[in-house]
């Protein structure tokens, strides 16, 4: 089973069956970020999940959630991560979230938050890793060691098509959980609940691999828990479907009822980045499917595509905001 077709038929499950936040593709290091990528993630809403959800459809930067920047009184937008460029950027991706709002006075920029950040928003996190077929295990030893000996999350899964022998689960460590999936026929089975795991504790992250020993950093409490909030923003915002202009504008191109590229030629769901393409024998020019992800993902999943926005629910703004004709008065992408 291809592990693309196999990871979204999952996805796809774990959305309609849970009501929760799904994503894939996700950093799960903290001292070597970048260099654990967790294939599927499950964001469980906790109790402020709609007050997050009526802040912005995207994900917003943690630096700008743990900045100065409140909601109740403007920052000199100069002062603001002290100018750098890295600070540059996160201003910006927070004004396009609609999390940061930008103000005039006198000519001079200032940041204030649209509202306050909801501190419990969130409730659980699960890492799953997909392996299909177990008989190719591939990394699957490692990674899982990883998972947890981090404690980044609070529940560890591995997922496979798979029949799971006393051998298998003898392989794995005890708190991680397994599950059999056909994508097929959507079926799932819980070999093995997963344990929570020590989330609030210290963990260990190894950081190299030699023939006699790894190497690992002690990752902090505190650092744990700002890449915790790093992966749920990142999960709320990116979701787990291609976006539409990753659909090939191929005349073999469809989507299946929940949005996941198919192809009409090969008859099942196809991975646009690798799979389609000139290159593809069969590729022929034509449209792309009419399916779109953000509306189907806001039918079937808490997510908000449009909220409503938390600026136009709070009292005394329009002392902040630009008059028509004052020199301050610009567009926010113009905005330096």
């Amino acid at each position: 089973m291809d592990e693309f077709r196999f990871e979204l038929a999952l996805c796809s499950y774990l959305e309609s069956e849970t009501g929760a936040i799904v994503a894939r593709q996700l950093g799960g290091a903290v001292a070597e970020p970048g260099a654990r990528i967790v294939d599927v993630v499950v964001l469980q809403p906790g109790r402020s999940f709609e007050r997050r959800a009526q802040l912005s459809p995207k994900a917003i930067p943690t630096r700008a959630i743990e900045s100065d920047v409140g909601a109740g009184q403007a920052v000199p937008r100069r002062n603001v991560f002290e100018g750098t460029s890295r600070g540059r950027r996160i201003v910006e991706t927070a004004i396009e979230a609609g999390y940061f709002q930008l103000e005039r006075r006198d000519g001079k920029a200032w940041l204030r938050a649209t509202a306050r950040y909801p501190d419990d928003w969130y409730d659980r996190l699960t890492a799953i890793e997909n392996k299909p077929d177990l008989g190719s295990p591939g990394d699957l030893d490692d990674q899982i060691t990883h998972d947890v000996a981090l404690g980044l999350f609070d529940e560890v899964v591995l997922a496979t098509a798979s029949y799971v022998t006393r051998a298998h689960l003898n392989r794995l460590p005890e708190p991680v959980g397994v599950w059999q999936f056909d994508p097929e026929t959507g079926e799932r089975t819980v070999v093995r609940e997963p344990s929570r795991l020590p989330v609030d504790d210290p963990g260990i992250e190894p950081t190299d691999r030699h023939p006699l020993r790894t190497d690992v950093a002690v990752v902090a409490p505190g650092e744990k828990r700002r890449k915790r909030l790093t992966i749920a923003e990142r999960a709320y915002g990116k979701g787990w479907r291609p976006s539409l202009e990753a659909y090939p504008a191929c005349a073999h191109a469809d989507a299946t009822g929940d949005c996941r590229p198919y192809c009409g030629q090969f008859g099942h769901v196809v991975d646009p980045g690798t799979d389609c393409g000139t290159d593809c024998p069969s590729f022929t020019p034509g449209s792309r499917p009419t399916c779109d992800p953000t509306e189907v993902r806001a039918d079937r999943s808490p997510w908000i595509a449009d909220p409503p926005g938390a600026v136009r629910k709070q009292a005394g703004l329009d002392r902040f905001i630009p008059r028509e004709g004052d020199p301050g008065d610009e567009r926010l992408s113009k905005s330096n």
